[in-house]
Parts: C-alpha cells; sequence; structure tokens
C-alpha cells in the first residue's frame, strides 16, 4: 500500500474514532437514562474534561429534583462550571446551591467558591466598583458565618485586603485629579475628605503630601491680600505631614516650601540663598532616582542573598556527602 493510501486510511479510521466518541457523548447528554449521565458526569469531571461534565449535570438537574442527588448534581454543575472557567454560570449555580441547601455538606464550600467567582469578576480599580462592593460584602458574610473557619480564612482576608487596596487607590486617584487640572482648593479638600471616610487609606502618606502641595500652590495663586492666611493653612499641614512621616522621599520638598511659606508670611529668619528653590518636576525626579536607586540596591541585595544560600547548600552537600564517605570507609 502506497503511503499516500495508507495516510488516508489512517485519518479515515482517526475521524471514524472522533465521530464514534463525539456520537457517544452526544447520545448521553440527550439520554433519559440519569443512572448513566450521573456516572457519564462524574468520569467526565474526574478526566478534567469540565466543560462536557457541566453539560450533562446540566441536562440531568431536571431528572433529579427533588431526589437525594439534587444536591450533588447542582454542587458538582457549578464546580464543573468553575473549574471550566466559567465563573458568571457558576456563581448563579453556588448561590441557587447554598440558598436551595442550607445544611448540605457542601454548603461551606459552595459559599466560599460563591464569592471566589464574584472575586474573579471584580473590575480594575478605575472601572465601576459595584462587584468590588457586592464581593466585599459578600466575604464579610462568609466570615461572619463562619468565624472559627481556618480552611478558608487566609484566602478570604487576603481577598479582602486586594479589594480594600482598589478602593483605596480609586479613592486617592479620583482626588489626585483636581491636582492635575490646578484646582487646588477642590484637590485638597477632596484629600482630606478621602482621609475622613478612610483614616487608613494605604496611600496616607501620599494623601498628606498632595493636602499639604494643594494648600501651597492655592496660597500661591491667592491674590494678595489672601495669601498670608492661606500660607498658614498650607504651614498647618505641612507640620501635619512632618509630625507622622518625618522621614518620607517627599520632606525635603515640603521643607524647602515651608521656607518658601515662611518667607512669604514674614517669619523667616534665614538667608534667602539659603532657601531652596527647586521646582516641583526636579524634586519628583529626585524622588524617582532615589526609588530606583532603591530598588537596585534591594535587587542586588536579593541576588547576594540567594548566591549565599546557594553556597550554604552545596556546603551541606558536600558535608553530607563527605560524612557517608566517611560512614562507608569505617564500615569498610
Amino acid at each position: 500500500m502506497r503511503i499516500k493510501e495508507k495516510l488516508l486510511l489512517f485519518l479515515s479510521l482517526a475521524a471514524i474514532a472522533i465521530a464514534g466518541c463525539k456520537s457517544q457523548y452526544d447520545a448521553l447528554l440527550t439520554s433519559s437514562d440519569t443512572s448513566a449521565k450521573y456516572k457519564g458526569a462524574f468520569e467526565y469531571f474526574n478526566a478534567g474534561k469540565y466543560q462536557k461534565a457541566a453539560s450533562l449535570f446540566e441536562s440531568m438537574s431536571v431528572y433529579v429534583t427533588g431526589t437525594p442527588q439534587e444536591d450533588t448534581v447542582l454542587y458538582y454543575w457549578g464546580l464543573s462550571n468553575y473549574r471550566y472557567k466559567d465563573f458568571f454560570t457558576a456563581q448563579a449555580n453556588f448561590e441557587k446551591f447554598y440558598t436551595t441547601f442550607p445544611r448540605s455538606p457542601f454548603t461551606k464550600d459552595a459559599r466560599f467558591l460563591h464569592l471566589d467567582c464574584l472575586y474573579r469578576q471584580t473590575l480594575r480599580y478605575e472601572l465601576d466598583a459595584t462587584p468590588t462592593y457586592t464581593c466585599i460584602s459578600s466575604i464579610n458574610e462568609f466570615l461572619s458565618d463562619y468565624p472559627d473557619d481556618k480552611e478558608y480564612s487566609d484566602e478570604c482576608l487576603a481577598m479582602l485586603k486586594d479589594l480594600g487596596d482598589r478602593m483605596d487607590r480609586k479613592a486617592y486617584e479620583s482626588a489626585k485629579l483636581y491636582y492635575h487640572i490646578e484646582d487646588y482648593k477642590a484637590s485638597r479638600v477632596a484629600f482630606r475628605n478621602v482621609l475622613r471616610d478612610d483614616a487608613d487609606n494605604i496611600y496616607r502618606e501620599d494623601i498628606l503630601y498632595y493636602i499639604a502641595m494643594s494648600s501651597y500652590h492655592f496660597a500661591q495663586m491667592s491674590v494678595a491680600e489672601k495669601r498670608k492666611e492661606r500660607y498658614l493653612v498650607f504651614i498647618d499641614d505641612y507640620f501635619n505631614f512632618i509630625g507622622e512621616f518625618p522621614d518620607s522621599p517627599y520632606t525635603k520638598e515640603l521643607k524647602a516650601l515651608y521656607a518658601r511659606a515662611q518667607k512669604a508670611t514674614g517669619r523667616f529668619t534665614g538667608n534667602d540663598q539659603d532657601i531652596d528653590e527647586t521646582s516641583e518636576k526636579d524634586f519628583a525626579k529626585e524622588r524617582k532616582a532615589a526609588e530606583k536607586e532603591q530598588k537596585q540596591a534591594e535587587k542586588a541585595a536579593k541576588k547576594e542573598q540567594k548566591a549565599l544560600q546557594k553556597e550554604q547548600k552545596a556546603l551541606e552537600k558536600a558535608a553530607k556527602k563527605a560524612g557517608l564517605e566517611a560512614a562507608k570507609a569505617s564500615g569498610e
């Protein structure tokens, strides 16, 4: 038989085999034999063919209503969706499951997987926050209902931290928009509102910096008769910042602005040449360069640590080998 004919025969046999497998699955899918469907669904699930398993569990869900198999079928339908990464359908199925079967052995798992589906459907901080609020509420409800849970609590707390950080950033970035368009009065109010709503915002240092910068620029742009009063507001904001973050990367710049504000209010006692006139952009460049240098130093330190660990492991391996050889020699 020629090579071309052999190839055609092989392809034909492969096509027949595939068609046979497909028709077997399709026959099972359209069958009303619940036992066969149930068995086949778990075979596909255990084989990692979650999409097919989900379709089979779905197709038998009507037939098992009111039977002892109902909760198992609904749970594994949702779990198959989840494993197949169809989180929207999985979320709906898990929610239906734990509301229908609140005392099932699968209930806690279903509730956690439901909120995990919600978490996976949350959006970036700059987009609609509604899914994020829904997820946070579900996680808090889960932790409240299972206060002593050790299986999922760490994951829940990690989710809450991530979602909380996103909300912190959303609030911070929204306030910063006013600063970028140079509406410094609105900027200061917006940043203060962020801290009023959440004093522990993870961007607290940056927010206090922008509050001070907003009040400084607002004073700088004010008419002469109001400038002194507004520089005093900046001075208060400056001391608020320095009191909390004396060693901040922003400290050098704010100290320079403080000296300028002191001069503007007639309180500066030093010499004019002592006042740092570096621009805001140049201070930002300095901070960026320092940050880059710090990251490089941290990277180098990690690299050195890895090298030391590697060397230590090599020494331990050599010592172990020497010990085995010595034991072998003494045995001889």
